[in-house]
């Protein structure tokens, strides 16, 4: 689920609020770095169980129709596409997903059932849903396409669930677009006889996905002085005053993955933090980490201190 990108930025984040030294002990932001890691896990189970809240509503909104003192026909005999929408029933029906939710115990939507309604009403008066409804017949390929398209145009874009992901943990917000991504991918390749483990992705990629996020974190920190002094001999023109505390922390972060990952190509470390910093920074701050950073390469290409093992990784 976690891209290295957005590893980066979630380690990027815990050193900027790092107020100690070197020779301080950083345990506690390293288990707030992983809590921040895990707890995106949350996230993904907080927004693919409202899918179930939505199947259950269907339900139980066919059931108060139906029981009117003056149901129309359309009421007593209604179309039940979307109660037996078979992606929907395929999470609803998932014991392992149970389990999981009722583990963390981190989900409840009874507590906040009026954000349900909300989808629930979008859902409703919605052309994709009208047009979905028009036959009582389906497909999975329909089923699915219905649950993606009802994700993509209603739930991920919604204001005021935003609002709500927002007030529940402010640091959602950063990973709710690698989230979203994660369960659009997995909704778009899902089949009908996926197995019940489908819908729990793992968090990281692989292990080292995991070792890296530690590593990044406890090695930049532990060479904070060093890399400090770099960044000073490289800007030497400018009034450290004036350089942005983030863009310092990025450059600390992009010489130290120069420096102590020697399987990370230098392309891929200079791209990915000129990423970060235009969406976190300043909008001159990526031509500043650029400049820097190409200096410092140049130097060690022409020293042949580049430290980068295999093809492909300059």
């Amino acid at each position: 689920m976690l891209n290295r990108r957005h590893i980066r930025i979630k380690v990027m984040q815990t050193i900027y609020s790092f107020k100690g030294g070197e020779s301080d002990s950083f345990d506690k932001e390293q288990k707030f770095l992983l809590h921040s890691l895990d707890n995106i896990y949350n996230l993904y189970l907080l927004l693919i169980s409202l899918l179930i809240e939505v199947q259950k509503k269907s339900e139980d909104h066919l059931d108060k129709s139906s029981k009117k003192h003056l149901a129309t026909k359309e009421e007593k005999d209604p179309n039940k596409k979307l109660v037996n929408n078979e992606v929907l029933l395929m999470l609803k029906n998932n014991v392992l997903l149970q389990d999981e939710l009722e583990q963390r115990g981190t989900v409840n939507w009874d507590l906040d059932s009026e954000y349900v309604d909300i989808i629930f009403r979008e859902i409703l008066a919605s052309d994709l849903y009208a047009q979905y409804m028009q036959t009582k017949t389906t497909s999975f390929k329909e089923d699915k396409e219905f649950v993606v398209d009802v994700f993509t145009e209603i739930i991920a874009p919604n204001n005021k669930l935003y609002d709500y992901i927002e007030d529940k943990n402010l640091t959602w917000l950063d990973d709710l677009p690698v989230v979203n991504t994660a369960i659009l991918k997995l909704l778009r390749k899902v089949k009908q006889d996926s197995l019940s483990t489908y819908f729990l992705p793992k968090l990281y990629k692989d292990i080292e996905d995991k070792s890296y996020a530690i590593e990044l974190f406890k090695k930049t920190l532990l060479n904070q002085s060093k890399f400090s002094d770099i960044i000073n001999d490289k800007t030497q023109n400018w009034d450290s005053e004036r350089i942005a505390s983030l863009d310092n922390v990025l450059l600390k972060l992009a010489i130290c993955e120069i420096q102590k990952f020697p399987s990370i190509p230098v392309k891929v470390t200079i791209n990915e933090y000129l990423e970060i910093a235009k969406e976190y920074s300043t909008p001159k701050s990526s031509i500043f980490i650029n400049g820097i950073l190409d200096k410092l390469i140049k130097e060690y290409q022409e020293n042949d201190t580049l430290n980068k093992t295999g093809r492909g990784l300059m």
